[in-house]
């Protein structure tokens, strides 16, 4: 069922907050005691994290409001969208929301010269991975059924692969 756009918009932002928020903000910060910059920062890193930060968050804000504009409800289950949104980030990928985020955290393990946020990459994408499998894909598959079908055959999980022409999906679907 569609959510009210002011609904979807505010469960969304909530949603945010509470999910890469806590992911890519609070999560490193107590990791790595604090923001302080580690040794053996360079110039060229530190910009290539910066980028890194700036891009993952553009791509996590594009899928949250594709989420509540388009799909008409949020990324989390207890308020999810009306139709399956396989457009923008979702028709290169299948979990853009994790791999931005993760992104984000790859950002500031360069920026703050940080080589255990890196450990934090790959244990949360190995976490995500099995969320993933084992509760999400199912949900997805009995919310839509064939057309989620299709647009997990067409659309790559974990390894961004841009595709011509338009990701699989119901009428309705965001494009």
């Amino acid at each position: 069922m569609a959510l009210p756009r002011r609904a979807a918009v505010l469960g969304s932002a909530l949603f945010f907050l509470v999910g890469p928020g806590l992911e890519a903000g609070l999560g490193p910060f107590l990791v790595t005691g604090g923001w302080d910059r580690g040794s053996g920062t360079s110039p060229a890193l530190t910009v290539a994290g910066a980028l890194l930060i700036v891009g993952g968050l553009v791509v996590l804000v594009r899928c949250f409001a594709d989420f509540a504009l388009r799909g008409q409800g949020t990324p989390t289950p207890a308020a999810p969208t009306a139709t399956l949104v396989t457009g923008g980030p979702y028709a290169v990928v299948r979990n853009p929301q994790h791999l931005a985020t993760a992104v984000v955290v790859l950002g500031q393990a360069l920026v703050l010269a940080r080589p255990v946020l890196l450990v934090a990459v790959a244990a949360y994408l190995g976490t995500l991975g099995l969320l993933v499998r084992r509760y999400e894909e199912p949900r997805l598959r009995e919310r839509f059924g064939p057309a989620y079908d299709a647009y997990r055959a067409a659309t790559p999980a974990w390894v961004p692969r841009p595709r011509r022409g338009r990701a699989p999906g119901p009428t309705g679907a965001t494009r």
